[in-house]
């Protein structure tokens, strides 16, 4: 199942996310740094998406609260729903 998430508070504004049968099949950040979320979404692709969310979930970027990872796993619980 393909979900669109809109993040918020990171310099990436939205993230397309396919799971099927509890795995991630893909994941593409829009915005954001290009490299550092290629690798991101290289990583995740293949793994069971409950441990994704639970591995990124919480990360900080610098001061703000949240980060491209920590938006992706609410994308991931997003699309779990």
């Amino acid at each position: 199942m393909k979900k669109t998430y809109y993040t918020k508070g990171t310099c990436s504004n939205k993230i397309d996310i396919d799971i099927e049968d509890g795995v991630i099949k893909s994941a593409r950040f829009y915005g954001g740094c290009p490299g550092n979320l290629q690798g991101i979404a290289q990583l995740v692709a293949g793994m069971d998406a409950k441990k994704a969310k639970d591995i990124l979930s919480g990360i900080k970027c610098g001061n703000k609260s949240t980060s491209c990872p920590d938006q992706l796993a609410k994308a991931i619980e997003m699309a779990l729903e």
